[in-house]
């Protein structure tokens, strides 16, 4: 079957890879010294190619934006420069925060797009708000972008009544890049963001419906004199921390305080970052820290299988399609989380566990040729006598080759040993001394973009016979103006385990199959509206339906960006063993009875509005059958944000299960106020709390961060954890604590 795709996946780039009309641009060479002020008089200004006629992307595809936008570039030794006057009365500026990385769609913005590789997958992007607000990302596969990755680059802003002026300065070093002595060409693109009048607009322009972000569209950057070689790139991040904690050790039935510990501790680590040739970068990190990083947003979990967390932690994120994003997102290979992260079994609690050092090799190696490679090292952690995670190395090796333009073929190769040694015989219980993962992926992305596809083979290595099984998947989707439609199929053998990847169901194949037609109407208020049917349909390997969830949807989106969804759906769910769906197990209560299928069916309502307003919310409705029962479920979001100060927030998750006596009911809260506030663009604070009944948890994760000097920080962090509910029949209270915690770290980068 898989050879029979060949002649399909040469079709498919025959009539998919003509690009669109090209926008070219030439950048010169400044012979006079940039001053950044926000006041572009240099005569290297003048002299520059002046780009306008920015071109609508939202809420329609024709027309020149209402709003001219003038941009510049030129370019000296050390540094690329973008001048821009970006026309737009002061009084409608639209910015949340002082904030640095402020996320999409929540402010006035002016993004600079850069693919030096011209692969149309991996690039840049800078962006800079009117009151010089920035924010950085990486951009991988095409469209997906990394805002935790952080780097040093300047900017500087003049405001007028009618008009902003923005200069930026990209030091070359900050880019990865190669320099040849013929063609020396990169893909760029610009867009422009005003919330007020609710448009997008880009200098080459860019289908509706496809993200404005998207490196499929971009023009050519020509460089009448080749780039300078950026030259040695290291940098050393050091930090330091400190800190105290406190923990309520209690009686695990009686729920009694048996002991209350308090601890001071200190560390020293950090990072280095090392450009071994201008596209290929090497990252060391010794005894690294990410106690700065944001707690998990907590959910509630209503399924039988571990719940999804994204990466946070900056160290994992540069060039993170090489590592992550090999498999579907249910057969992940390699999910970084597993490293430095784990449960501790008598707490219930994720925790963070000693990573002693590691490094990534990153990077391209020439135009065609991508490299990853990824070793770390994790430290012992032995919880008590019966439960410990032994110590662990990873390493992960992946090989990408770039073909037809904007696909690729790449390899796998992951690895975890397990290091037994000193574990008593119960603590070594479920653990292999390794296991390890190879496979091979082709990724289709046509020219256009309206091809898309992905096809992988994995197979697993352990010691244990039961442990050694494979993967396969197959998905092809299509997407233009009026039409989207996709089907994949995925299989998951029994055997197939990934101990540093993420695949939370095994023994299954699954398909997945998507139809949608969009109208683009011509009215006062609705911009788009789109009819789908949209299903995840699972069977055992003998064909015996386990799950289904089929849903038919009408998805509209109105010109100021607000957008609804109304779904209806028919679900199935057969139970293999017994199951109790509100995770609770309740004394008195009995679960699902297991070897019987349960069809169920309900509605769903989604509505997010736009970011325009300074009072927003979101909010998603399901009610209907639930197994044997019913299940009303409230989700969502409500903000303020007072500009340029910051956002007041609150998250809400409400859950009403009924099912027949003696089974469960339950009510689950999960509440999360939240406060990020900018004092000037160094001084930042934010406060998040979430109060969450099925857990019976209430954790508070407060920040104060302080940008002393370019990329680097002193932060101060509490984390407080406490029980959001009395428990009968025991000294258990609201708010009765569990651990605290206070960190101060400071961050400091050093170009070398």
């Amino acid at each position: 079957m898989r050879i029979a795709l060949l002649p399909l996946l040469l079709f498919l780039h025959l009539i998919a890879h003509a690009q669109q009309s090209e926008r070219m641009l030439h950048i010169q060479r400044s012979t006079t010294e940039i001053k950044l002020d926000g006041n572009p008089d240099e005569s290297a200004w003048q002299t520059a190619t002046v780009l306008t006629d920015f071109q609508r992307q939202f809420p329609v595809d024709t027309g020149l934006a209402t709003a001219r936008t003038e941009l510049r570039l030129t370019f000296d030794a050390q540094h690329l420069y973008i001048a821009a006057v970006c026309y737009q009365q002061r009084s409608s500026y639209t910015v949340p925060s002082l904030k640095r990385d402020f996320p999409s769609g929540t402010s006035d913005v002016l993004n600079i797009l850069l693919n030096p590789s011209k692969d149309g997958l991996n690039g840049f992007l800078f962006g800079i708000s009117p009151l010089n607000v920035q924010r950085e990302a990486l951009i991988d596969n095409g469209t997906t972008l990394s805002y935790e990755w952080d780097n040093r680059w300047e900017s500087a802003v003049q405001n007028f009544d009618d008009r902003w002026v923005a200069e930026i300065a990209i030091p070359f070093k900050t880019l990865r890049y190669t320099v040849s002595q013929g063609d020396n060409s990169w893909l760029v693109n610009f867009l422009r963001g005003r919330l007020n009048t609710w448009e997008v607009s880009t200098w080459r322009p860019v289908p509706q419906q496809f993200p404005a972000n998207n490196l499929a569209f971009t023009g050519t950057l020509y460089w009448d004199t080749p780039p300078p070689k950026p030259g040695v790139n290291i940098a050393l991040i050091p930090y330091s921390i400190g800190s105290y904690t406190q923990d309520y050790k209690r009686n695990p039935n009686s729920l009694e305080l048996e002991e209350k510990t308090g601890r001071w501790s200190g560390d020293i680590g950090g990072d280095a970052k090392i450009g071994i040739t201008p596209s290929l970068n090497l990252d060391l990190t010794f005894n690294p820290d990410f106690s700065q990083v944001e707690v998990d947003r907590q959910v509630a979990n209503l399924s039988r299988f571990e719940l999804f967390f994204p990466e946070r932690r900056q160290f994992f994120l540069e060039n993170r399609d090489l590592f992550a994003m090999f498999g579907f997102p249910g057969t992940r290979p390699f999910f970084s989380r597993r490293i430095g992260l784990a449960r501790n079994p008598p707490t219930g609690f994720n925790e963070s566990v000693p990573i002693l050092a590691g490094g990534r090799l990153s990077g391209k190696i020439n135009d065609d040729w991508r490299i990853g490679l990824l070793n770390m090292q994790t430290k012992r952690v032995e919880w008590d006598s019966m439960h410990a995670l032994p110590g662990a190395n990873f390493t992960v090796v992946t090989l990408q080759r770039k073909m037809f333009g904007r696909s690729a073929l790449s390899g796998i190769f992951v690895d975890k040993e397990n290091a037994l040694g000193g574990l008593n015989e119960t603590q070594r219980a479920g653990y292999n001394s390794w296991n390890r993962i190879a496979g091979l992926e082709y990724n289709l992305n046509s020219a256009d973009n309206r091809w898309t596809g992905e096809w992988y083979y994995h197979r697993s290595f352990s010691p244990d016979p039961g442990q050694r099984g494979y993967t396969l998947a197959q998905y092809l989707g299509y997407s233009e103006r009026h039409l989207n439609v996709f089907l994949a199929y995925m299989r998951v053998d029994s055997n197939y385990t990934a101990e540093a990847g993420f695949v939370p169901r095994n023994g299954i194949q699954n398909f997945y199959p998507g139809i949608g037609w969009t109208f683009y109407p011509k009215h006062r208020f609705i911009n788009t509206w789109r009819i789908g049917v949209e299903g995840d349909i699972n069977y055992s390997f003998d064909w015996q339906e386990t799950d289904r969830d089929l849903s038919f949807l009408l998805d509209i989106k109105l010109k100021d960006q607000t957008s609804m969804v109304f779904r209806v759906f028919n679900n199935y769910t057969f139970l293999f063993e017994d199951f109790d769906p509100t995770n609770l197990n309740e004394p008195g209560t009995l679960p699902l009875p297991g070897n019987k299928g349960y069809a169920y069916s309900g509605a769903r309502f989604d509505i997010v509005s736009s970011t325009t307003y300074n009072l927003q919310g979101e909010m998603a409705l399901t009610a209907g059958r639930y197994f044997n029962g019913r299940l009303l479920r409230m989700e969502g979001d409500i903000s303020y944000r007072w500009q340029p100060i910051g956002t007041f927030a609150m998250s809400y998750s409400f859950n009403r299960i009924r099912l027949p006596d003696p089974y469960a009911a339950a009510d689950f809260w999960l509440l999360g106020p939240r406060a990020e506030m900018s004092f000037t663009r160094k001084l930042f604070a934010s406060a998040f709390f979430q109060y969450n009944t099925q857990a019976n948890n209430f954790n508070i994760n407060a920040r104060l961060q302080w940008r002393f000097a370019p990329v680097s920080d002193v932060f101060l962090v509490y984390t407080d954890n406490s029980y959001a509910e009395p428990v009968p029949n025991s000294p258990v209270r609201f708010f009765t604590p569990k651990n605290k915690t206070i960190v101060l770290k400071m961050v400091y980068w050093l170009n070398v």
